[in-house]
């Protein structure tokens, strides 16, 4: 019984460091590598990829290890290092450096505390929750992403993922920082309220503010 234990305490976490690592750097990576035999330039399509890489690390990471700052920082070095290869399999040079740093460091504040959230109110098992949204969450934007219209503009407006897609493809490609204001401060709302409810996980109310919130940004995002 006692080698039942530590089996499963030595096995729980390796496997979700395992699914970390997968979903939020094997399989962007792996995408990118497709994408670029398919679509060119590089850049115009990119979006759906990084906010894979910075959510699939930046939820899964801070539910695993329980704190908000290490799927944060976890999320932004994966970005990095993938912004190097995008950029060494031919992507121009950002046309917007700062404001894609700035959508890159919202974006993976807004994941990285709901991974935190799942990891105070599910404990070691936060990061199936993770794992779940994610896998979630990317499926809508690989379908948004392939079938242009499939599905509709009210429930896309919804997805953080989605928030966080239009804001690095926009600093990739379009204004910048000014394109995107309004799902960037949705993401930073999110991640306000979100971080507020992890603090304060055993009260009720923050949880009302979240989702409060979390439905008038997303109104925010949709009608600009």
């Amino acid at each position: 019984m006692r080698f039942l234990t530590s089996f499963k305490i030595v096995t729980w976490p390796t496997s979700a460091w395992c699914a970390t690592a997968l979903v939020g750097v094997v399989v962007p990576v792996l995408f990118m590598l497709v994408l670029l035999t398919v679509f060119s330039p590089l850049a115009l399509a990119s979006g759906p990829i990084f906010t894979l890489a910075l959510m699939g690390v930046g939820i899964i990471a801070a539910a695993t290890a329980g704190h908000f700052w290490v799927g944060g920082a976890l999320a932004l070095l994966n970005a990095a290092c993938l912004l190097a290869l995008a950029l060494a399999l031919g992507m121009p040079v950002l046309a917007h450096p700062i404001s894609t740093a700035v959508a890159m460091i919202i974006a993976s504040a807004s994941f990285a505390a709901r991974g935190a959230l799942f990891a105070k109110t599910l404990s070691t098992r936060g990061w199936l929750m993770a794992l779940f949204v994610v896998a979630g969450e990317a499926s809508v934007l690989l379908i948004a992403s392939l079938f242009p219209g499939a599905l509709p503009d009210w429930f896309l407006a919804l997805l953080p993922a989605q928030w966080a897609s239009i804001a690095i493809q926009a600093a990739f490609t379009g204004t910048g920082t000014f394109a995107a204001l309004s799902v960037l401060i949705a993401l930073a709302g999110t991640a306000a309220t979100t971080l507020l409810a992890a603090r304060l996980y055993r009260q009720r109310w923050p949880y009302l503010l979240m989702f409060t919130a979390w439905l008038g940004l997303s109104a925010l995002v949709y009608t600009v």
